[in-house]
């Protein structure tokens, strides 16, 4: 488990009991970290609950509240199309504590426009599969991972999220935020 530049990695929440979700989680678990696994269908967490069995750490809940009272990172499994992220984000950065990590997967969207649009645009990861020509459903557990760095983010939380696919066997590279940001292009560079 991560502890990295003042940035401790314990609790995760994962929203989103999908087949990637699913996956994370239960790569999160078998880690050490304790997570919260969070889908507003009841019929995806039965599927995770049963997939996943009795797999030690995990938490199965019904709202985003309940998954990120306590986390140290969240990261969301929603489609990558701009407004079920900003939603969710959104959500996230409303609900979880001031001090949690948003780890965004994304291929289609600058993580620089996304992280614009919270109070914690330092605190905003992007990652996505290292693999190119890998499919988009192509789990993030199994495969390297790019890890997104925007405008706005701290080294510290970059390494955080490094330690946190470590922590998991999961090999990952820093890269430039690639898509042009749309929601800022217009504000000065920092």
């Amino acid at each position: 488990m991560g502890a990295t530049s003042g940035i401790s990695v314990k609790t995760i929440a994962v929203i989103g009991a999908g087949d990637q979700g699913r996956a994370l989680a239960a790569a999160a678990a078998r880690a050490g970290f304790t997570v919260y696994l969070e889908d507003v269908m009841p019929v995806k967490l039965r599927h995770a609950q049963e997939a996943l069995g009795d797999l030690a750490g995990v938490h199965y809940v019904s709202t985003v509240e309940d998954a990120v009272h306590d986390a140290d990172l969240a990261i969301d499994f929603v489609p990558d199309e701009l407004e079920s992220k900003l939603e969710i984000v959104s959500l996230l950065d409303r609900m979880a504590p001031p001090r949690t990590l948003l780890l965004i997967p994304t291929r289609a969207l600058s993580i620089t426009d996304l992280a614009s649009c919270t109070y914690r645009a330092a605190q905003c990861v992007g990652v996505k599969p290292g693999d190119p020509d890998a499919p988009y459903r192509t789990n993030l557990v199994s495969a390297p991972v790019e890890i997104i760095r925007s405008k706005f983010v701290t080294e510290a939380a970059l390494r955080a999220a490094q330690a946190f696919f470590a922590a998991m066997s999961i090999s990952s590279e820093i890269v430039e935020d690639r898509l042009e940001p749309m929601l800022v292009k217009n504000q000065q560079n920092s």
